[in-house]
């Protein structure tokens, strides 16, 4: 079964306008007796979470039990079947590194069979498992847990946070995930919300929310922003318009495995290596010295950000065998200097995507703790030609910027509107795999686009809708989302039918896709959450990495992809006439062209690798035939279809 996209298009673009009634407010102080004001803000990082409220006309970052402003991401299983979150779980790694699990959200939205998965998995001292949909969780002395469940407990400690603070239980959040997690991701975020109790109101992007941080006291600037986001798990880059409170996302772009962890992991390696060298000995068979080498990587890695030169000192590392070295600076950044490059061409792509150039950029933002260190600062003012501001703390202004969002969402910031974007091109699949996008990329969200389609054969009763993601001309070479069926809709003639697929984006980037058959309003719809299998992040960043690589390539493809559905168009036209009229043709021609029917499907079908040449040499065949039956008509007969150019349409192919 399939449905062609009609020639013309209805699209529909929300637009997002700032409307005031009265003067511009600011922040209103927030009522303490009462949580019905406080939406808290909440930075779900991979190595440390941060939250915030908004207290009168600012942001407050609010400091947990232990008097700090962040706590670890880190979640500790004991032997009584306890559990410490945070710092506490922290400081217990070295004796129960096993039950300690920290970074798992590198880990959402991920299946266990994914190579990435599978090399986290050399430097991770806990076991990983893969659930029964293929998903990778985390198993602690055998009972498995999600990573949403996992990032659960340390939403619940950010919330106990501020109800300690406020002395109320305070159940709505805004909270943050990089720009880009897809659909999947953000929905185990909001998940992991549930779990914890709160009500999580909004998921914005992080780079948006630093932003937000950024330009709160500069609202009556204008100017063009880049948010340079390198944190502990994952890269963003994002270019954001100011004008006067109304903060636009132009761009974003980004790496989902480049982060603080993976600096770590390339010191832990030359440690492990070097100690294995002077020591004569194995150390990765001895998980507590693993785990102390990797917190003494992460404590030098930090320090060299401030001095020059740092000691590692691991005294009776291995039995009565210690290790010591003097680690400098440069050292540091000779290790890590390819992960810093790997940086630069998101930026260059964000940049592109946004249409702006250096020049016109007014301000490039440093958020996430990597951006302390001096090489990745250079980096940046090398790249954007300009210093880099320190308006705002790296640590923090994700949770800032997020607890504005929640004074926005609450009435009590009247002053700012943020137009965000989905990060990824979103469509259908059509005839011969080609990707057919309705929502583009960066294009701004809430947002509703819709397409009209009709059916492509004759009484067609059911459409299968095949949902994809990515930036690719070819669907297998996207992230398969999901899909759903629409039916049954009266059998018509071929083309009868006006089927209008409608994608709808929230202000969450969740995606809900509706189908309906315009004349008989039957319709079917389906949320795209998570894929039954596990979605990937490395899947679609490797889609949208390839895809800036290889769209010649993809043109080719998308071209001989087309240039088949033209013959198929063709034969089916001739097939047709030649039915109609074969009373007006001698019954040795009808043969002749039947045989020739015959002939043009095989070499239509006869090989999927075909250039766009062969079909166009294909389809001017054919195009012969239809003229020679046409002479042969004894009395004016209706023209089939003989197009040999590259059809305005495509079709939408269902899947079994």
């Amino acid at each position: 079964m399939f449905f062609s996209r009609l020639a013309s298009i209805t699209s529909s673009r929300n637009t997002l306008l700032r409307n005031f009634i009265g003067p511009v407010m600011g922040v209103h102080k927030c009522n303490m007796s009462s949580d019905a004001g406080i939406h808290m803000g909440i930075d779900l990082g991979t190595t440390n979470s941060c939250v915030a409220i908004m207290e009168g006309f600012e942001p407050r970052i609010i400091v947990n039990a232990e008097g700090h402003r962040t706590t670890p991401s880190v979640v500790a299983f004991l032997e009584d079947g306890s559990k410490l979150v945070g710092e506490a779980a922290k400081r217990q790694a070295i004796s129960n590194s096993k039950n300690t699990i920290y970074g798992t959200k590198r880990l959402i939205g991920r299946r266990y069979r994914d190579k990435e998965v599978q090399e986290e998995m050399k430097h991770l001292p806990f076991e990983l498992c893969e659930h029964t949909n293929g998903d990778c969780w985390v198993k602690v002395k055998g009972t498995p847990y999600s990573p949403s469940t996992i990032g659960s407990f340390v939403l619940a400690k950010m919330k106990e946070t501020v109800d300690n603070y406020v002395g109320l239980k305070i159940k709505n959040a805004v909270i943050t995930v990089p720009a880009y997690f897809n659909d999947s991701q953000r929905q185990a975020t909001k998940d992991a919300g549930s779990i914890a109790g709160l009500n999580v109101v909004r998921i914005i992007n992080e780079p948006t929310a630093a932003a937000l941080a950024y330009g709160l006291n500069r609202k009556d600037r204008r100017g063009t922003i880049a948010v340079y986001d390198l944190g502990g798990g994952t890269f963003d880059i994002s270019i954001l318009e100011i004008n006067e409170g109304v903060f636009e996302v132009k761009s974003t772009n980004g790496d989902t495995k480049l982060g603080g962890e993976d600096f770590d992991n390339v010191i832990i390696k030359y440690l492990i290596e070097t100690i294995n060298l002077k020591l004569k000995t194995d150390v990765k068979q001895d998980l507590k010295a693993l785990q102390r080498i990797k917190e003494a990587a992460e404590k030098a890695k930090i320090e060299l950000s401030f001095v020059h030169e740092t000691e590692i000192n691991l005294p009776y590392l291995i039995g009565a065998n210690s290790y010591s070295e003097k680690f400098s600076r440069s050292k540091l950044e000779s290790l890590v200097s390819n992960l810093i490059e790997r940086t630069l061409p998101p930026c260059t792509n964000a940049m592109k995507d946004a249409g702006v150039s250096l020049s016109d950029l007014s301000d490039v933002i440093l958020v996430g703790g990597m951006t302390r260190m001096p090489k990745v600062q250079q980096a940046v003012k090398d790249f954007f030609k300009r210093e880099p501001s320190k308006g705002v703390n790296p640590d923090e202004a994700v949770a800032m910027g997020a607890a504005i969002q929640g004074g926005v969402l609450v009435g009590h910031v009247t002053d700012i509107v943020l137009v965000d974007i989905t990060p990824y091109s979103l469509g259908v699949k059509t005839l011969n795999d080609i990707f057919a996008p309705i929502v583009i990329k960066n294009t701004a969200i809430p947002t509703r686009k819709s397409e009209v389609f009709t059916t492509s054969e004759d009484n067609q009763t059911y459409v299968d809708i095949g949902v994809f993601q990515g930036e690719r001309s070819m669907c297998h070479l996207n992230l398969h989302l999901g899909d759903f069926r629409l039916g049954p809709i009266p059998a018509r003639p071929r083309g009868a039918s006006k089927i209008e697929v409608i994608f709808e984006v929230d202000s969450n980037g969740i995606v809900n896709v509706t189908a309906l058959d315009t004349e008989t309003q039957i319709k079917a719809n389906a949320t795209i959450k998570s894929n039954p299998r596990g979605l990937s992040k490395e899947e679609l960043e490797k889609l949208a990495k390839e895809a800036e690589k290889e769209r010649a390539n993809d043109a080719k493809l998308k071209a001989a992809a087309t240039a088949k559905i033209a013959c198929e168009s063709q034969l089916h036209d001739l097939t047709n006439f030649l039915d109609k009229n074969r009373e007006h043709i001698n019954a040795a021609d009808v043969e002749k062209c039947n045989t020739s029917i015959t002939t043009f499907n095989t070499d239509i079908n006869v090989s999927p690798n075909r250039d766009e040449q062969y079909y166009r040499n294909l389809s001017g065949r054919i195009s012969e035939e239809i003229s020679r039956i046409r002479s042969l008509m004894s009395q004016p007969t209706p023209t089939p279809s003989a197009d040999t150019s590259a059809p305005q349409d495509s079709n939408v192919e269902p899947k079994a």
